[in-house]
């Protein structure tokens, strides 16, 4: 899901949310460009890589989620489409991280997610809030998350792409 320019809710503006889950009961996502200055090894001593962390959303911003690539070696991988994996097995990725099998590329990390309650999400696609846009492994992880926002619109095509090129602040131009 992509954000509209001028969404008003600092939480969102100008972001992208993968939905991970979605159901009657809510939906959990996490937004994939939104960075902190953490990385890995901030919160546990026995990562030795510098893997960014990102903000996944306002939701509990002290739980830790994960993206990859890899889940033909992590176990618990939840497939969310080929290609593209949620969760898994965290000790056996921090193994992994640390002996090089994992790959930086490969995991992309964030505190907290995005959630919405049942039928939250559904009022704000009928408000517009959102353009929804398939997910594509490759922008998933895309080292510069500065520009995925734009990247997707522009991929879009049409009117997307004059919105990609909004200004943050129309009043300053």
């Amino acid at each position: 899901m992509i954000a509209k320019p001028y969404l008003g809710d600092p939480n969102f503006e100008r972001s992208v949310v993968l939905i991970c889950e979605y159901s009657e009961v809510g939906a959990f996502g996490l937004v994939l460009n939104q960075a902190t200055h953490n990385v890995l090894s901030d919160f546990f001593d026995d990562v030795h890589t510098d893997n960014a962390v990102g903000l996944g959303g306002p939701v509990e911003n002290h739980t830790l989620h994960y993206l990859h690539k890899r889940g033909d070696v992590i176990e618990d991988s939840i497939p969310l489409q080929e290609g593209l994996y949620w969760s898994g097995n965290f000790e056996q990725i921090k193994t992994l991280l640390n002996t090089g099998v994992l790959k930086e590329d490969e995991i992309r990390f964030f505190l907290g997610y995005s959630g919405w309650a049942g039928g939250q999400l559904e009022e704000e696609l009928r408000e517009e809030v959102w353009i929804l846009a398939d997910a594509r492994p490759e922008g998933v992880f895309q080292q510069d998350i500065t520009g995925i926002w734009r990247s997707v619109l522009r991929d879009l095509g049409g009117n997307y792409i004059i919105m990609a090129n909004s200004p943050v602040d129309p009043r300053l131009n």
